[in-house]
């Protein structure tokens, strides 16, 4: 629908997913329960390889959830959709590589839904901040996940004062991969993504599902897991066409044709 304030497009193997929401892309249940569905469909289309999520206009990619609505009625702890808020970052078997293109402010629940992506590029004018503290209420999932992205005293001022940074300092951080400049961001976005697509999609599901599940494990006690058969990816990946073809590839020196399969 050209009203709904999630727009997607399909480039070979990439759904691009941009929050068109005016004027700051904030979220709200209803728009959060949308965004659940359309990367859940992602999630099991297996001709979509790579999603890149953005923002539209200049200024915001999306400043999180949407206070107007929430006094309008909108609860904190209502239906997000199957993904959580923001439809990414509780979404369960997420097995497909996520580029997050930040072309603006980024802050609060939008920086938490950036932080659910794999990879971060961000506009030379990107911003970034928790200011969730100046309101009374805690950023939930920044204050898991940030500590163990960056350096945990960065986080935690981020966390106790809200704190702005600009791109600059977020890669010094190692909070974000790329800085460029605002026109070249989608190009650069749909570069990494056509390369992602072009790679093994079993051994990105394979990746993906091992970094999450060892998350808060022991390295043996990860490794056992994987030794012992116990992730489905890995085990999909080992018994697969692509396995073979790889090493095919590879001793007939040609580049491979995967087929995820």
């Amino acid at each position: 629908m050209s009203d709904s304030p999630i727009k997607t497009e399909i480039r070979g193997h990439v759904l691009e997913v941009t929050l068109d929401r005016p004027k700051a892309n904030a979220i709200d249940l209803a728009t959060s329960r949308i965004m659940g569905q359309v990367f859940r469909d992602f999630r099991d289309d297996p001709k979509l390889r790579v999603a890149i999520i953005t923002g539209a206009g200049e200024k915001f990619f999306c400043p999180g959830w949407d206070l107007k609505a929430a006094a309008d009625g909108d609860a904190v702890d209502g239906d997000y959709g199957v993904g959580g808020f923001g439809g990414l970052q509780e979404l369960p078997h997420m097995n497909k590589p996520v580029i997050a293109a930040i072309n603006g402010i980024c802050c609060g629940g939008g920086l938490e839904l950036a932080l659910s992506a794999d990879i971060l590029l961000a506009a030379e004018h990107a911003t970034f901040a928790l200011p969730e503290i100046r309101s009374g209420t805690v950023a939930d999932a920044a204050s898991i996940k940030l500590p163990k992205r960056i350096p945990y005293h960065i986080a935690m001022e981020m966390l106790l004062t809200g704190r702005w940074i600009d791109a600059e300092e977020a890669a010094r951080w190692g909070m974000i991969n790329q800085i460029h400049p605002a026109a070249e961001l989608m190009a650069k976005a749909r570069e990494m993504a056509d390369l992602l697509a072009s790679g093994p999609p079993l051994v990105y599901a394979a990746i993906k599902e091992v970094v999450r599940e060892a998350e808060d494990m022991k390295f043996q006690d990860a490794l056992n897991r994987i030794t012992k058969s116990q992730l489905k990816t890995v085990e999909t990946l080992y018994r697969s066409e692509d396995q073979l073809e790889g090493a095919r590839a590879f001793t007939e020196k040609r580049d491979p044709v995967w087929k995820g399969r």
